[in-house]
């Protein structure tokens, strides 16, 4: 993509005015999107996206500067400016790049260029199929494949200079079940840092009814009491909670800057001691997975909490300059337009002591999340509220009726010391995380957990 004399010449530029530390950061990528609306091919697109960014730091000062001009001209015109901004000084550092073996641990087997686009229509037209089949009820079917062939770049003044290549394949299944009076929606998105290959573990048509169940089961559900009760969360996307109301509060770019309510807590008990949590990026084939992270640092497995103790942050860079702690694999960003910064990729809470069917049993009166949906939080206080999509009462340590409407509100520091159950069977499931550096992919996960006291909201 750009040879090391270029990426030395780019650097030297980048700190010619005083810089202590230069990256640069190159991408080329194919993205396609083949989507079906109603049994009818509504898109069938591929483009490429290509470009670099410049990134230079002076201590706790940072500037970033991006082109889509790759010449050797444009990179150091790129350069040029980013230097401008950071300062006058004559520059101090002695550069020597070392090209870094990259050994991957997802190989791509299909590339998204490598299978026919009948063959991709054939898949979305089998999801798409099996959703409509599930039901009468079911009045529209969307089915969705998304893939991604990224090919980056990493060069710094600390002498790294790497390429990676990520390819990432999902399929959205989406269902809309309908009375005639009113509608409900049912989706299911599984996916998987790998080529078109990876639906040879992905259950297309299990998926598709999954999406289709949930439409159908929440369109004959009444509507979720409120009030403060127990709730078991199911595994899975159950663990978009602890995503968004914890694991974005245990990021640098909130911690380093005191804007987190886990600031400077290293050592303290947080939750209850049934919960211990982590950040793996180097699970292979895994949605959130990487061979290193987009400051070229290797991914890896992050204790976050172990027996209930906060045990570490997600640590970019730039966060480890402020907190001085040595980066931890978890600089990451949507494309070179976005300057990196701390991010999750496969988070979740470990597997526990407890049986899910004693976890049901334990409640007398409270509901059962089965799937959690979209929700929102102010990571400065942890305050979250999350909808649950698919619901159901517990009396009596049974699962009873069906409910919708379902929210889920409460404080992430709350919620930790609240969770006293903790089942066995840890599932992992994807998402999209949105943050200051853009949109990357992400797992969330967890075993069936059961939160003694929250507040639902309902009606």
């Amino acid at each position: 993509m750009i040879d090391r004399e270029t990426a030395q010449l780019v650097l030297e530029q980048a700190v010619a005015t005083g810089g202590d530390f230069a990256e640069l950061f190159a991408e080329d990528t194919m993205r396609s999107n083949m989507k079906m609306i109603d049994d009818k091919l509504d898109t069938a697109i591929k483009g490429k996206r290509w470009g670099a960014g410049v990134r230079v730091f002076k201590g706790l000062r940072s500037v970033y500067a991006t082109t889509n001009d790759l010449s050797r001209d444009g990179l150091l015109a790129c350069a040029k400016k980013a230097a401008a901004a950071i300062g006058d000084s004559a520059a101090v550092l002695d550069i020597v790049l070392t090209p870094t073996v990259i050994e991957t641990a997802h190989p791509v087997k299909l590339p998204l260029d490598s299978v026919a686009l009948a063959d991709k229509a054939a898949l979305i037209r089998s999801a798409y199929g099996a959703i409509k089949a599930y039901s009468p009820e079911i009045v529209q079917a969307i089915t969705d494949l998304i893939e991604w062939d990224q090919t980056v770049l990493i060069a710094n003044t600390e002498g790294i200079f790497a390429t990676d290549r990520r390819a990432y394949t999902r399929l959205f299944n989406t269902a809309v079940a309908s009375d005639g009076t009113e509608n409900q929606t049912g989706y299911d998105g599984p996916g998987r840092s790998a080529g078109f290959e990876c639906f040879e573990e992905i259950d297309v048509q299990e998926s598709a009814r999954g999406a289709a169940q949930r439409a159908v089961t929440m369109l004959h559900a009444r509507n979720c009491p409120a009030g403060r009760m127990p709730v078991a969360i199911d595994n899975g996307f159950g663990g978009v909670i602890f995503h968004e109301a914890c694991g974005h509060s245990l990021e640098a770019t909130s911690v380093a800057k005191g804007n987190s309510e886990f600031s400077g807590r290293l050592g303290e008990v947080i939750a209850n001691p049934k919960v211990s949590a982590t950040d793996d990026g180097t699970l292979p084939g895994n949605w959130g997975s990487l061979n290193i992270d987009d400051e070229g640092t290797p991914a890896q497995r992050n204790v976050l909490i172990q027996d209930g103790v906060l045990k570490g942050y997600l640590i970019d860079k730039l966060g480890g300059r402020r907190m001085e702690m040595a980066p931890t694999g978890s600089g990451r960003r949507e494309s070179y337009q976005y300057a990196p910064t701390s991010r999750m990729t496969n988070t979740f809470i470990e597997n526990g002591p407890d049986k899910n069917e004693d976890i049901i049993a334990s409640i007398d009166n409270g509901l059962y999340a089965k799937r959690m949906g979209g929700g929102s939080v102010n990571p400065a206080t942890g305050e979250f509220n999350f909808a649950v999509s698919e619901g159901y009462l517990v009396k009596n340590g049974k699962i009873t009726e069906p409910v919708r409407g379902a929210s889920l509100i409460g404080k992430g520091s709350q919620i930790l010391l609240d969770i006293d159950m903790v089942g066995q069977n840890l599932a992992l499931s994807q998402g999209m995380c949105g943050s200051e550096s853009g949109t990357v992919p992400t797992n969330v996960g967890q075993p069936m957990i059961r939160v003694r006291e929250i507040t639902v909201g309902g009606r």
